[in-house]
């Protein structure tokens, strides 16, 4: 008998914030996974809003209601939101709009009936439409925690954690843990904190963020240059904290170097004309700020860099670790890194590739930069290259989508 090729099963993940490929933000994991999965027998459709998040970009035409996009034989559903800049009303009104518009839409004449439904947490609307179409479908429900709520808004001070707002969001949270097949976490301490549901400890897997490596080729050394070029790149935002690289900035810009360090921002937040005043107020002079790129030039864009600089303000709520996507890309990258941050987890402590510093500290951050400009060439080259193997490892979205498509044939055969 011929062989017969086994029928592709269709996964649905509803994330308001999903990046395309060619965008200029770094949330493309879903994507990148979702390519990597069809090897697997799983084609998947992600549900997204139409306004790109930081950028405020509307990706839809003015007659559009919703389009239908693919890229590498991945599907983007994009539904009409309205625009928004910053974290005000309009941010809240868009998060409503897309709850909306994802429960309503009649999807049967864009996709094939899902075999199963991801709804992550980058706010926890789109978790509960996930759930809630899993019902209608009759299909398994996967909740994916990316940001917890309401603990990161509490630590951040935006809620009291006795008000009402808390407590809602806190039996949210709670109905989407205890209503799902299993929970994703990309953050690697989080499973005492949702085990506090009562979730089973073997229904929680962490899955990080990671890199596509065969989009990131493994780089050059650096080319010497007259500069020493630390580089940023990514959201601007308050648990950024980038004022801590200006006011270190401002302390090296006192002292005397035998190479100058100039320190380059790329990308955009709610934060960046704040930043941009600032770096004037303090007259800085080795502080450039540049526009985002696209993600497709990161890798030629990092390969101009001497180090990399890692930077989070300094909340309770990463005590449950850290996942983040930029800091896998200067991984990536080849190059030190200077982690700044007393997060549970230090990938850069682990695969000794660069110097960690507390943060919110600038003096320490200006010595940090100068230690590291004064070791030898080939110790930074020694760093980059652990990093470069590190994430080759443990962060590539590859062998991360082997992994997740056997979570999802577990699931669909238990249901």
């Amino acid at each position: 008998m011929p062989n017969v090729a086994p029928a592709m099963k269709t996964l649905w993940i509803m994330n308001h914030y999903a990046q395309e490929p060619g965008g200029t933000i770094g949330r493309t994991g879903h994507y990148a996974l979702a390519k990597y999965l069809r090897e697997y027998g799983w084609n998947t459709l992600i549900i997204a809003s139409s306004v790109e998040h930081n950028s405020g970009r509307q990706r839809l035409r003015k007659q559009e209601s919703f389009r239908l996009d693919t890229y590498d034989g991945v599907r983007f559903l994009w539904l009409r939101t309205p625009q928004y800049v910053g974290n005000g009303a309009r941010r809240v009104l868009n998060m409503l709009s897309y709850a909306v518009r994802a429960f309503c839409h009649r999807y049967s004449n864009q996709s094939v009936r899902p075999d199963l439904i991801i709804g992550t947490t980058l706010h926890p609307l789109a978790a509960f439409v996930a759930a809630k179409l899993a019902e209608r479908y009759k299909v398994p429900f996967i909740f994916e925690v990316r940001d917890l709520w309401p603990q990161t808004l509490i630590d951040m001070g935006r809620i009291s954690a006795d008000g009402i707002q808390a407590s809602l969001l806190r039996r949210l949270e709670k109905w989407l843990c205890l209503r799902a097949s299993r929970i994703i976490t990309v953050l690697p301490k989080a499973s005492e904190y949702l085990k506090s549901f009562g979730v089973k400890a073997e229904n929680i897997i962490w899955l990080p963020n990671g890199v596509d490596l065969r989009d990131f080729p493994s780089p050059p050394p650096p080319k010497e240059k007259d500069t020493f070029d630390l580089m940023y790149f990514g959201a601007h935002g308050t648990a950024n904290g980038l004022e801590n690289l200006l006011r270190a900035m401002e302390i090296l810009e006192r002292r005397v170097h035998a190479k100058p360090v100039r320190l380059r921002l790329i990308g955009d937040g709610p934060l960046k004309e704040h930043l941009i005043k600032l770096a004037r107020t303090l007259g800085l002079k080795s502080v450039v700020f540049e526009p985002p790129v696209p993600r497709s030039q990161i890798p030629s864009v990092a390969m101009d860099a001497d180090a990399f600089v890692f930077n989070l303000i300094d909340l309770p709520v990463f005590r449950f670790g850290i996942s983040s996507n930029k800091l896998f890309d200067y991984m990536a990258g080849a190059r030190p890194i200077l982690f700044c941050s007393n997060a549970a987890n230090n990938p850069i402590q682990e695969a000794d590739a660069g110097v960690t510093v507390q943060p919110d500290e600038p003096k320490e951050l200006a010595h940090a930069i100068e230690r590291l400009l004064d070791r030898p060439r080939d110790e930074r080259s020694r760093m980059g290259q652990n990093a470069r193997r590190y994430v080759e490892q443990h962060y590539d979205y590859a062998s991360m989508a082997q992994k997740l498509s056997v979570l999802l044939n577990e699931v669909v055969q238990s249901a």
